[in-house]
């Protein structure tokens, strides 16, 4: 490990020294190349540079120990060297996460799709919380959020919403959300006063870029259409709206939250090449299935990763085994917590693995 970790140190000057080159900042895509691995290798640099200073101290304070007889002296050096040990067990700990692999599309936006499962209206109007509660968390993380497609339901929920989330680490921190959720309560709609029970699926996809994605023209129909539902005096007059059919996948999509046909167009490209690439992702993922075995999941559409219960206040996350009682601050958008906590748990049984291989 620690002679990968010098060869990223002399890499690390290396790309400095290149990035100083007059010829590369000309060169806006081989800077650009640059930069992010630059990005990639200075906390892995910094951390290996405090984890070198700790194990520096403690030779030093070992060496004063055996020199040293003054007594006031002895202690100070018996201080630093317990601080400076527990300083490398961290950097150390801290060292093997920042080593392992990481996802490629953990940089990436997301687009984001919920849908009602069952439980009817109550599935439609907790689907439209929990789209609060990611925009309310993209919030404050300071990411901008794009609705793409929404169908509403006339007493304020949704049976389905697209949205984009743009901004750094925006997959890292959102892919351990796809799966069903479900809900526990007291329906506004129940005059009995009975807890029901509702779904919906929730879907993380990474934005995928045109070269990530080739759509052929001859495998896609385009139709326009006059938008439906609410909106502006322009979205209901003119042919804006835009449906997407991909006939090798059968994937349909609509777009018609933009007046303009052109940005309803651009949307609905980018859903479709969004969810052609988690259809990639998804064969990939089911070819790895036994090396992701001790992994946290981030794939199966089919599987229950959280109920929120009302009626007790909690919120569980089956896969962490993790139950918090906020649940009003988290339908407020404040999943930090949970997000964290499956990632550490994520990292946790990588790093066993590892030891294990």
């Amino acid at each position: 490990m620690f002679d990968k970790l010098d060869d990223l140190i002399t890499r690390l000057e290396e790309i400095q020294k290149e990035l100083s080159n007059p010829d590369v900042v000309t060169n806006q895509e081989k800077f650009k190349k640059l930069m992010k691995e630059q990005s990639d290798l200075a906390p892995i640099v910094e951390k290996y540079l405090e984890y070198k200073d700790a194990k520096q101290t403690i030779e030093d304070s070992l060496q004063m120990l055996e020199e040293e007889s003054d007594e006031e002296m002895r202690e100070l050096a018996k201080e630093e060297l317990n601080e400076a040990r527990e300083k490398e067990a961290s950097c150390e700990r801290e060292l093997k996460i920042l080593l392992l692999p990481k996802d490629p599309n953990d940089d990436k936006n997301v687009i984001v799709e919920i849908r009602a499962g069952a439980g009817g209206d109550e599935a439609a109007l907790f689907a439209a919380e929990i789209y609060r509660m990611y925009v309310h968390y993209a919030e404050s993380r300071r990411w901008k959020v794009e609705t793409m497609e929404m169908e509403e339901i006339g007493i304020g929920g949704m049976k389905s919403v697209s949205f984009m989330v743009t901004g750094k680490g925006a997959y890292s921190a959102l892919k351990y959300e796809s799966g069903v959720h479900r809900v526990q309560r007291v329906p506004e709609t129940e005059s009995g006063g009975r807890i029901h029970t509702s779904t919906i699926t929730v879907a993380v996809m990474p934005e995928a870029e045109e070269v990530d994605v080739v759509i052929d023209e001859k495998d896609i129909r385009i139709d326009v259409m006059r938008a439906s539902g609410n909106g502006g005096q322009c979205v209901n007059t003119t042919d804006s709206a835009v449906r997407l059919t991909h006939f090798p996948s059968g994937i349909v999509v609509y777009s018609q939250t933009e007046k303009s046909q052109l940005q309803n167009k651009a949307k609905a490209f980018a859903l479709l090449r969004a969810k052609l690439y988690d259809i990639e992702c998804q064969k990939k993922h089911d070819a790895e299935a036994e090396a992701r075995r001790s992994q946290i999941g981030t794939g199966d559409r089919s599987e229950k990763i959280r109920t929120y219960n009302f009626p007790q206040g909690r919120v569980t996350d089956h896969r962490i085994k993790l139950t918090l009682y906020k649940i009003e601050q988290i339908m407020n958008g404040d999943i930090q917590e949970i997000i964290d906590s499956l990632t550490a748990a994520d990292q946790a049984a990588k790093l066993a693995k590892m030891q294990d291989a």
